[in-house]
């Protein structure tokens, strides 16, 4: 079952990195419309650098700026996550050395809605099964584990500067489609994922000790236990308050169905956590 579960896992990933390097090949590359977080930056200096001696590709700039993330990303978040980051990144790199630099069309607004929704649904997609697409994704775990620290102001800042970039160098033109590709992205992996980086997930269970076992044995989150009665079996049984990250909830969902296949599990959005985040080992 493990096995299939990382096979599901890594197909996902394989189509994500391939609908990423679609996106930018068929559609921002070509309109010098400009993509979020590490992914952009790569697009600006692989622009600046054209007109040079020196050329380098959009993928291995993309390949290299994401070497030190992952480094960092495999001490500080996990195994796991960071290598699927990397698998990510790598095919992207891989697929947009095959896929062509070719405009599927002349207008820049299609160039800059389509290329945000079809890179957006491979990133939405790949969250959603517990993996990243690199760059801001390991950042943002990073900076959650460490002081609960807000990655949306850090987001803010970095496609603000994307965004000032692309309207200095290719024309303020350029940076509002730059800014409308951001918002397509946003809005399309909010419908396919989750827009609030945190979830609080209710867990109630006979097998509150397994359960809780499990849970820290995949993430460093803190875990409330609340004694309960099921209202219809009149059975007693305890709640399990636990606060995660996006980027946790595919490995919290698959952990409570290995303990409990038959808890129930309700997982609401949160705006705001103050307090200890963290697991207090």
């Amino acid at each position: 079952m493990a096995v299939y579960q990382e096979i599901k896992v890594l197909t996902i990933v394989v189509i994500g990195a391939f609908l990423n390097a679609v996106s930018l090949n068929l559609f921002l590359i070509p309109a010098k419309v400009l993509s979020g977080g590490v992914t952009g930056i790569a697009q600006l200096i692989s622009a600046l650098l054209q007109p040079t001696a020196i050329h380098v590709s959009t993928g291995l700039l993309l390949l290299l700026m994401n070497i030190p993330v992952a480094w960092v990303g495999w001490i500080k978040v996990g195994h796991r996550f960071t290598l699927y980051s990397v698998i990510s990144v790598a095919l992207t790199t891989f697929f947009m050395a095959i896929v062509p630099v070719y405009p599927l069309t002349g207008d820049i607004l299609l160039n800059a809605v389509f290329g945000g929704v079809v890179q957006a649904t491979g990133v939405g997609l790949t969250l959603k099964f517990g993996a990243s697409t690199g760059g801001m994704d390991i950042v943002a775990m990073i900076l959650s584990r460490a002081k609960d620290r807000p990655i949306g102001v850090y987001m803010f800042g970095l496609n603000a500067l994307i965004i000032l970039s692309a309207g200095f160098f290719f024309g303020w033109r350029r940076a509002l489609y730059t800014l409308l590709q951001l918002y397509v992205s946003t809005r399309v992996i909010d419908a396919i994922h989750t827009r609030y980086v945190k979830l609080t997930a209710w867990v109630v269970t006979n097998k509150a000790k397994e359960v809780q076992q499990a849970i820290y044995a995949a993430l460093e989150r803190g875990i409330t236990r609340i004694p309960a009665k099921g209202g219809f079996t009149n059975q007693d049984k305890e709640v399990l308050m636990i606060v995660i990250t996006r980027y946790e909830l595919y490995d919290l969902k698959r952990v409570i169905r290995m303990a409990d296949p038959l808890a129930f599990t309700n997982v609401v959005e949160t705006a705001a956590v103050y307090g200890l985040f963290r697991k207090d080992k």
